[in-house]
């Protein structure tokens, strides 16, 4: 089987799994995480079979949705590329990167060990910021059962895993807690270079909201 019927059967296949969620993990999620992904790698001298495979895949089981199992990801993928005929190289591969490429806390090192994995981790990174990030995050804090802003409940530093998975911040602490991090925490240059403009937008609407939190115009 070819690259290419590879690709598609996989994109299939994600679809199907993840079409109509309302987490902000949908199935458009992975379309934009793809082409960010794809965009990167022209300029990253990276595998682009591996790194389109990271990409479909790296949502496929979420630890977030799976009780914090990091494992549920990349167990699933597994099944699913040997399904295929995939060698056990490009497997490893994209199991990794699932494995490996979410945000786990502030002081939490979640740094990849391929090209590959950080040209991925970065596509999922620029797509949890700016208008779309901002959009993504008030449907998972809904999904969540957050409250939007609660001024009494302060942001916090997560130093493991276990606290992050247990935040009951709003939503508006995410913010502080994670989103505003990652242009710093951006991999290759490329992405460093686009995470500018959507950094730029979060603070800006942050702006907007304690003003209009305030009663003032």
């Amino acid at each position: 089987m070819n690259e290419e019927t590879i690709l598609k059967l996989t994109e299939e296949h994600v679809k199907n799994i993840l079409s109509g969620d309302g987490s902000g993990h949908d199935w458009w999620h992975i379309c934009r995480v793809r082409k960010i992904a794809v965009q990167i790698a022209a300029r990253e001298n990276a595998d682009l079979f591996v790194v389109q495979l990271g990409a479909l895949l790296h949502d496929i089981a979420d630890w977030k949705f799976n009780d914090g199992d990091f494992n549920a990801g990349p167990k699933l993928a597994r099944e699913w590329l040997e399904k295929l005929q995939v060698g056990e190289d490009i497997i490893s591969q994209v199991c990794e990167i699932i494995k490996g490429v979410s945000f786990k806390g502030a002081g939490v090192p979640a740094r990849m060990s391929t090209t590959e994995g950080m040209i991925v981790q970065d596509a999922d990174r620029l797509d949890a910021i700016g208008a779309i990030g901002i959009a993504r995050t008030f449907a998972y804090g809904g999904h969540r059962g957050q409250e939007i802003y609660n001024p009494d409940v302060r942001p916090e530093r997560h130093d493991s895993f276990e606290e992050y998975l247990n935040c009951k911040g709003s939503t508006i602490n995410h913010f502080y807690e994670k989103l505003l991090l990652l242009k710093d925490l951006m991999n290759t240059e490329t992405a460093r270079r686009m995470a500018v403009e959507r950094h730029r937008y979060m603070e800006q609407f942050l702006e907007r909201f304690y003003i209009e939190w305030d009663g003032k115009e």
